[in-house]
């Protein structure tokens, strides 16, 4: 078995794992990055999601290096696409033109830029990589772990990593029950978290948000296109699909008609802008990442969207802490769940003219580089989450329950070790328990270093999506930017306590030295508060 050595091992090269190794090789730690896929950045690209972000997220609320990673977006598209004098000029390009974000973008440019962000520390001998490896078990000592082995998907061999700090950015937290690292999954009960939307009764740990494999779907306008796919296996299955959940879905998943999130009404939606009116907008420029918009009629591509709708996600079963036969069988279900609506788009979707279906539909496999045209990926929205020093509820954040316990409604609880900022709705898609939609108001709100820190484990540290936070909390502590911060953060700290010989514990609790681990962070382009126009607003 082959062995490696390092200062900080970070497992997970997503969103979460890619910041992470920017800011520990940033203070000159060697880095060993492990990847399952063979693209690094999670979300941005073997997930395939434009970032989620919110609306101040041009001037601030996200740390430098995730605007320089947003400026890199723009800035090859400038040199390496023929835009339109327009388009190139635009200092807010949207690449994709979709609504969803200020910058849809295809996922290869992504995997481009995070490539060139950190050419540099591989330059200098700081930083290794290793794609196409998942974590398989670990070595630990009492409350520290010593290393974690990795298997090649490629070969099956294996590597084992010792490194001072382990840091997991895994999508789903794989590190803890490997590491013995206590967690928390699934729904907590209101009663042990006082939270207004949690839920009444026993914890749920199955009860996760669901999954969704994404794709590109290009549409070639040409009156006699037929980009028809082969009918999936299991198309009638998806097709006479009718969710059970709680308050009850509006009929067939695979329908223009879903469940409005936040007010839990039916709405309808239409497939392409030309066709939606005042009450029914349209679907197709919601995640839209190609626009033919952008460029000069004689090479203008196909317009493309990435297809992550209320309609290919899948919460029939959850992949965290079952079988394999269980896991195998969710995922291969939500990849024909994805092809059978596109097959249900191309065949049988009702249009406008009164027909059915659009045969120009048509997958785009280069986009994500994969034969089947589906992403590397599942998008996962939530993980295993480290049992912490400290953790976040819908209490510190959330407007009405901060308003029900006679809490300033338009300020989120400021937190004294904050590590860094963020902002989304609480945003929880229906989950594996049959709960419908969550999606209600939250504030501008901080990351504190305690919701970093196990209760217990002394040299591991969360890095993306699976710190300190709640089943309802994650819907708003999951979106790109702020997962970003969480890797960022975690990377410095690590590299902060190899610096001065300490534990993250002792820089959470001495406030001497959390000032001056904050002192870095600052020093390190991440903003740990909002502007006063913010929480005043």
């Amino acid at each position: 078995m082959r062995e490696l050595k390092t200062d900080i091992l970070i497992v997970g090269g997503g969103t979460g794992g890619v910041a992470a190794a920017l800011g520990a090789t940033s203070l000159g730690y060697r880095v060993v990055l492990t990847e399952e896929t063979d693209w690094l950045g999670g979300q941005f690209t073997s997930q395939a999601v434009p970032p989620d972000e919110h609306q101040w997220i041009e001037k601030f609320g996200c740390t430098r290096r995730y605007r320089a990673f947003r400026d890199g977006i723009r800035q090859y598209y400038r040199d390496h696409y023929p835009l339109t004098e327009a388009a190139r000029s635009n200092p807010t390009l949207n690449p994709g033109g979709g609504n969803v974000s200020r910058l849809c973008h295809e996922p290869r440019v992504a995997v481009a830029v995070i490539d060139a962000m950190l050419q540099w520390p591989r330059t200098k001998g700081l930083l290794t990589t290793l794609m196409r490896h998942k974590p398989l078990g670990a070595d630990v000592d009492g409350d520290r772990v010593r290393s974690v082995t990795v298997r090649d998907l490629e070969t099956g061999s294996d590597v084992t990593i010792s490194a001072d700090y382990i840091l997991d950015a895994t999508e789903l937290g794989e590190l803890l029950p490997l590491t013995k690292t206590e967690y928390a999954v699934g729904a907590e009960s209101r009663k042990d978290t006082n939270e207004p939307h949690a839920i009444d009764g026993p914890a749920e740990p199955g009860t996760v948000q669901s999954f969704t494999w994404c794709f590109p779907m290009a549409f070639d306008p040409t009156p006699s296109a037929n980009h028809v796919i082969e009918k999936p296996r299991e198309y009638e299955k998806w097709r006479d699909y009718t969710p059970r959940l709680s308050p009850a879905w509006p009929g067939k998943l695979l329908s223009w008609t879903y469940m409005q999130p936040v007010t839990l009404k039916p709405i309808e939606r239409t497939l392409f802008p030309a066709d939606a009116t005042k009450s029914k907008g349209s679907f197709f420029d919601y995640r839209q990442i190609v626009t033919r918009a952008h460029f000069p009629e004689d090479v203008a591509p196909h317009d493309v969207s990435l297809i992550n709708w209320p309609q290919n996600d899948y919460w029939e079963l959850s992949i965290i802490d079952q079988s394999q036969e269980t896991i195998d069988r969710a995922l291969r279900e939500a990849k024909q769940l994805s092809l059978s609506f596109l097959y249900w788009l191309q065949t049988e979707a009702p249009r406008p003219d009164g027909g059915a279906g659009w045969p120009g539909l048509y997958l785009r496999p280069d986009i994500v580089g994969t034969a089947d045209g589906l992403a590397k990926y599942p998008y996962i929205r939530e993980s295993r989450r480290i049992r912490a020093k400290f953790t976040v509820t819908e209490n510190h954040v959330g407007v009405d329950a901060r308003k029900a316990a006679g809490k300033n409604p338009k300020v989120a609880e400021q937190f004294e070790d904050s590590v860094g900022v963020g902002f989304y709705r609480i945003d929880l898609h229906p989950s594996t328990g049959g709960k419908n939609y969550i999606d209600i108001a939250s504030l501008p709100f901080q990351v504190p270093l305690g919701a970093l820190i196990p209760q217990r484990v002394e040299n591991l540290l969360p890095a993306c999506k699976n710190l300190g936070v709640t089943h309802i909390t994650n819907g708003c502590y999951r979106l790109h930017p702020v997962e970003w911060n969480i890797g960022e953060a975690a990377g410095l700290l690590a590299g902060f306590c190899l610096a001065q010989k300490t534990k993250p514990a002792a820089v959470h609790d001495d406030r001497e030295m959390l000032r001056h681990f904050q002192d870095l962070l600052v020093a390190q382009g991440i903003e740990l508060s909002w502007p006063e126009s913010v929480l005043k607003s």
